[in-house]
């Protein structure tokens, strides 16, 4: 199936790796402009050089309350616009409900939260001048599903999800989808740290899927949070 997004510019963050690096070579091999942001230099080349046609790359911890818009700016002064956005972050350290302090909880608001608000808020004006615009929000099945040994990721995800439910209906009217992809366990370096066991998907996979939501064909699917698990997920909504 031809997504319709040959040409079309991408911002993919935390992308030198993992779900963010199979997001940002899913928009490549359909032709995508993609700019793609890490704060690991050396990773973040290996991963340019992994992707196909017009890449850019943007060395930076996106959870800097300053490197959203810094972001977005950058990918409109190469590219001229910005038409889709995959928001991504890294993940907080593992911890049960009970023993996550004040400290713990606020990081992982602001780097699972409100990061990627920054991310959308920034990239919104653009997409409304173009009169479209793709944003896909990762998370996690734990806003399906709270995790209890990733107490903190559940909280601050969930309160994104919530979020984006909303803004998700004040852009529908602009042609812009908003919607959230929660992915269960997949092949990558945090999976893999955690010592999560069970099948697991190939990032490779979760990318595609990530695409088809930034295609043409998806103006009316929007407000919707897909969980891409491998039917691990026994949560009914």
């Amino acid at each position: 199936m031809d997504l319709g997004i040959e040409g079309k510019v991408a911002l993919v963050t935390a992308a030198s790796a993992g779900l963010g690096l199979g997001c940002a070579r899913a928009l490549s091999e359909e032709g995508c402009r993609v700019a793609i942001n890490g704060h690991d230099p050396g990773r973040l080349d290996a991963a340019t050089s992994a992707l196909t046609g017009e890449v850019l790359a943007l060395p930076a911890d996106v959870t800097d309350p300053a490197a959203p818009a810094a972001l977005v700016d950058a990918t409109v002064e190469r590219f001229g616009g910005l038409d889709i956005l995959v928001a991504n972050a890294p993940g907080p350290p593992p911890g049960r409900a009970l023993e996550v302090d004040d400290d713990a909880l606020r990081a992982a608001v602001e780097a699972n939260m409100l990061t990627s608000i920054r991310l959308v808020r920034a990239a919104v004006p653009h997409m409304r001048r173009a009169g479209w615009g793709r944003i896909v929000l990762l998370t996690s099945v734990a806003i399906k599903e709270p995790i209890p040994d990733l107490a903190a990721s559940s909280a601050a995800r969930t309160g994104l999800w919530a979020w984006a439910k909303s803004a998700a209906r004040d852009l529908i009217d602009d042609a812009i989808t908003l919607n959230v992809l929660a992915p269960g366990l997949h092949d990558t370096d945090r999976v893999r740290a955690l010592g999560h066991t069970g099948p697991r998907g190939d990032p490779a996979d979760f990318g595609r899927i990530a695409a088809f939501l930034c295609s043409v064909h998806t103006g009316f699917l929007s407000g919707v949070a897909l969980q891409v698990d491998g039917a691990s997920t026994l949560a009914l909504l």
